[in-house]
C-alpha cells in the first residue's frame, strides 16, 4: 500500500556503511571489521573520527573519517543519512557507560529510523545484517516524502 506520500529509494549493491563505536566498544568493532573484512571491502566505509582511524589502521580497510563523535561526527553521519549518502549504520554502542554526547547519539539513531536506514547497535545484529543476501544486491524501500509533507503542512498553517 504505497501512495504519493512515499518515495522510492534504492540502496545500491555497493552499500555506504557508517562504522561507529563508543570508546569501550572500539576493540569489538575492530575485531568485527577484521572478521568481516572480505565483505566490507566491497563497500564504501565511513565512520566517526577515532573509530574510522582505528579500523583503517588495524584492518587495512579504507574508512573515510568524519569528526569524532563528541565533536560533531554523529551529527555529520546523520546529515549524510538525510542527504541519502549512507545506506547502513553499524554502531557498537556501550549501554553501560554514560556518554557526554548522548543527545547527538540519540539524534543519529532517530534520523536513521526516520529515513528507514538499517542500523545495528550490537555485534549480533551487525552479523545478521552483513550476512543478509541484501548486502550484495540493490534494495528498494519506501520512505515518507518529507518535502511533500512539509508543503502540505505549510499550506494548512
Amino acid at each position: 500500500m504505497r501512495d504519493e506520500t512515499f518515495i522510492e529509494q534504492v540502496l545500491p549493491a555497493q552499500k555506504r556503511i557508517a562504522l561507529i563505536a563508543h570508546d569501550n566498544m572500539k576493540p569489538e568493532i575492530i575485531d568485527w571489521c577484521q572478521k568481516n573484512k572480505e565483505v566490507l571491502s566491497g563497500h564504501f566505509l565511513c565512520g566517526t573520527g577515532t573509530t574510522a582511524r582505528m579500523i583503517a589502521d588495524r584492518t587495512g580497510l579504507p574508512v573515510y573519517g568524519y569528526n569524532s563523535g563528541p565533536l560533531g561526527g554523529d551529527q555529520q553521519v546523520g546529515a549524510q543519512i538525510v542527504e541519502g549518502k549512507i545506506d547502513l549504520v553499524i554502531f557498537f554502542s556501550d549501554p553501560l557507560t554514560a556518554q557526554p554526547h548522548d543527545p547527538d547519539v540519540k539524534a543519529l539513531l532517530r534520523i536513521a529510523q526516520v529515513y528507514d536506514i538499517p542500523i545495528a547497535n550490537n555485534r549480533a545484529t551487525a552479523d545478521f545484517l552483513i550476512s543478509s543476501p541484501l548486502m550484495s544486491t540493490t534494495y528498494t524501500h519506501y520512505v515518507t516524502d518529507f518535502k511533500q509533507a512539509v508543503s502540505k503542512r505549510a499550506a494548512t498553517l
